[in-house]
């Protein structure tokens, strides 16, 4: 007599779990897709976004439109009204406004963005080998720090400057020397808390130098930190700028920048008030938008927030 039959059970298939690679990339771009979706419901930041969007175009190309030299003395009486040849009109030299508004702004812009990328590049340089690193190398790295956070940095810019001149080009080394020690604390907070993480310490074990540990693994951890005071930064460079050629110690005559335009037409303010509005409504609404991204940034890319 035979037995039941036998009924046979398929064994369960286990899914195989994705690698640590592949949950870090799909946890990645996860993160950008939560950020930029935030940031998308946010129309003040989204509004700031795509006017400094403008704004960068305008400057850098609309010199190659309108090919009008911003030092160049036009046959017309000066303070001429709005044209189709002007269309902003000219200044006390008979210079074409929209020409030197274009060429001043491309000059702020640049020096705003330039001395972000130098403060930003020795903020992580301190700040990476201050936290990792500990010891005496973060005292002394730190208490320098402070030491020039505790200086104020106005007065600071306005003594080298005087001391070494202006220049598009001195003002940017200037205003970068003088504005990465935020950074450097921020990033240095960033990698004191990712630094004792498994990641980290499986990092170490499979033989992963200290340079690799902290250009790989730990600064990526600071990145969206750096994106939100990097847009802080260029609008206080883009201050920063404008305060020292208004005062005489930036961008110096014939060259404009919005700095300088301002400086020239504050003797004008009665008798053609545009020549102050128009480089002031930029520098307004520049600084406005760079605060208002990094206001939004901020919340979109922490990870605390709702989504």
């Amino acid at each position: 007599m035979s037995g039941p039959p036998s009924t046979a059970v398929a064994s369960p298939v286990v899914a195989r779990a994705p690698t640590d690679g592949m949950a870090d990339v799909g946890s990645r771009r996860g993160g950008r897709s939560h950020a930029w979706n935030s940031l998308r419901r946010n129309p003040v930041a989204l509004a700031s976004l795509a006017f400094l969007v403008a704004i960068h175009l305008i400057a850098f190309f609309g010199p190659l439109v309108f090919t009008a030299s911003p030092e160049e003395i036009f046959p017309v009486p000066k303070f001429t009204a709005a044209s189709a040849e002007h269309p902003l009109g000219v200044d006390e030299s008979s210079r074409d406004v929209l020409a030197r508004l274009l060429h001043g702004g491309r000059v702020s812009l640049l020096v705003g963005l330039a001395s972000v990328v130098i403060s930003v590049v020795l903020g992580c340089v301190v700040g990476a080998v201050s936290g990792y690193f500990r010891g005496w190398s973060e005292n002394l790295l730190m208490r320098i720090t402070d030491a020039l956070m505790a200086l104020p940095t106005f007065f600071l810019l306005l003594i080298v400057l005087a001391i070494f001149g202006g220049g598009a080009v001195t003002l940017t080394i200037v205003i970068g020397l003088t504005s990465w020690m935020g950074v450097a604390r921020l990033v240095r907070g960033e990698l004191l808390r990712w630094r004792e993480r498994e990641f980290v310490e499986a990092a170490r074990a499979v033989g992963a130098s200290d340079r690799r540990i902290i250009v790989f693994h730990l600064l990526p951890q600071a990145v969206p930190s750096i994106i939100v005071a990097s847009t802080l930064g260029v609008a206080a460079a883009i201050l920063s700028e404008a305060a020292m050629s208004y005062l005489g110690l930036g961008i110096a005559p014939p060259a404009a920048s919005w700095g300088s335009l301002l400086m020239n037409a504050q003797n004008y303010l009665h008798t053609a008030p545009r020549l102050a509005i128009f480089p002031g409504l930029m520098i307004l609404l520049t600084v406005l938008a760079y605060n208002s991204l990094g206001d939004g940034l901020r919340d979109a890319l922490d990870p605390e927030m709702p989504r």
